[in-house]
């Protein structure tokens, strides 16, 4: 939700709770339902951060996959990609 709030309010330097304050430390009013909105639109992106394997094992994928001629990199990522479709 912070990310949200962050990313629809650029005065916001801090929250606390659920409360939003500026670099003055000034509450920041924020529209809830805008914040879930975004969250909701953008809630793949998570789901395919945390489904895919780490950086390093991708990369391995990739080094294997080019030296015995597989997909095996490209049919995870893909298979990531069709169980956490875009909106």
């Amino acid at each position: 939700m912070n990310d949200a709030i962050y990313k629809l309010n650029p005065l916001v330097t801090t929250i606390r709770g659920d409360v939003a304050y500026d670099a003055n430390g000034n509450v920041v009013e924020y529209d809830i339902a805008a914040v879930q909105a975004h969250i909701d639109a953008n809630a793949y992106k998570y789901s395919r951060a945390t489904a895919y394997p780490t950086i390093q094992e991708q990369l391995d994928m990739q080094y294997w996959d080019g030296v015995n001629g597989t997909t095996i990199w490209a049919d995870t990522v893909a298979s990531v990609k069709s169980e956490n479709p875009k909106p």
